[in-house]
């Protein structure tokens, strides 16, 4: 395992983290407390130090089962979590209010058995709560000692940099890290997120880096994947961001041709080149994997160990390239500048 300093902080986070999304959902091809209590001893045991999860994820089940399996192992793992979405019945029971941040905060320590999250994550923008508001919430979080750094998740790019002006404004705790969804079939983040991450002194910590488990080599073209053998992408409806009308497109077939060649010449497996490529970028930080068993794991951290050529990140980059869009085709073509011109 390798480690990487997240963002502009003293802290050091391994470069392959573990997600707990699934842990203990209640779904066929969930993971069971047991299997993730492995996972996770597993994850320890090869160097690991940075585990992943939030409030919502099986309705508070992934939270518990991650602070059960770290009884005896909390000093060693960068913990984080999230808040935002509704834990409750009742109108406060979301959003980025002072008061559901401390009552969110409060039940998600209880949960994991512990008494500081090492990163709290602002999970979404709410547009009901003013930005100062939930900022100064976790600032004095940070000040009271139940919270170590802070992060922001699926904000859009305005609205981060909002935040850290603020926070520079009023000397508060600042966002040490970003978590979006990304990969070579969504590559969304970066016209705006790289640039500004690195800009900013902020850790990139991207989510979905196999889409959705597409980018695994297991699928063929126009054959929708079923529930029994392949999973997320044969349950999750058409809107959710990891669907298969959002992946079963040429311009992705085209990404899983170049990933063929890329991982006969490493002796890889699709997944650890989709990662290798992931750790290639500059801003990226430490990445979160998804993980359903452990042999899925030991997969996934083998993409530690690749290092791509240049030629072959450029063959990467050119099959999952999106199209330009304005301004920064212009600025692209009109808009640069040297000492020289």
């Amino acid at each position: 395992m390798k480690y990487r300093r997240l963002g502009n902080s003293g802290l050091l986070v391994s470069n392959l983290a573990l997600g707990t999304m699934i842990f203990g959902e209640k779904k066929e091809r969930s993971t069971s407390a047991e299997d993730a209590t492995r996972i996770i001893h597993r994850y320890l045991d090869v160097g690991g130090n940075h585990i992943d999860t939030a409030n919502v994820y099986a309705g508070g089940r992934s939270e518990e089962i991650v602070g059960a399996a770290l009884r005896n192992h909390r000093d060693k793992v960068v913990l984080a979590t999230k808040v935002r979405f509704p834990m409750g019945e009742g109108v406060n029971a979301g959003g980025l209010s002072r008061h559901h941040i401390f009552q969110s905060v409060d039940a998600s320590l209880k949960r994991l058995q512990t008494d500081v999250i090492d990163l709290l994550y602002m999970h979404c923008w709410d547009p009901l709560t003013p930005i100062e508001e939930s900022l100064r919430a976790f600032d004095d979080l940070v000040t009271a000692g139940k919270v170590r750094y802070i992060g922001v998740s699926n904000f859009k790019a305005w609205q981060l940099m909002k935040a850290l002006g603020i926070s520079e404004q009023y000397n508060w705790a600042r966002f040490v890290a970003a978590q979006y969804q990304y990969s070579l079939v969504t590559r969304d983040i970066e016209e705006e997120y790289l640039d500004l991450c690195e800009s900013e002194g902020v850790g990139l910590t991207p989510w979905g880096p196999l889409g959705g488990g597409f980018l695994s080599g297991k699928y063929q073209q126009n054959q929708k994947p079923t529930q029994s053998t392949q999973g997320r992408l044969a349950t999750s409806p058409s809107h959710e961001e990891e669907a298969w009308v959002r992946r079963n497109i040429d311009h992705n077939w085209q990404v899983i041709a170049a990933m063929n060649e890329v991982a006969t010449k490493y002796n890889a497996t699709h997944s650890q080149i989709a990662l290798a490529w992931l750790l290639s970028r500059q801003a990226v930080a430490s990445i979160i994997l998804g993980v359903r068993t452990i042999e899925q794991l030991d997969d996934n951290l083998g993409a530690s160990e690749i290092k791509l050529s240049v030629e072959d990140i450029a063959l990467l980059d050119k099959a999952s390239a999106t199209p330009e869009g304005y301004p920064y085709r212009f600025i692209k073509n009109y808009g640069q500048r040297s000492v020289n011109s």
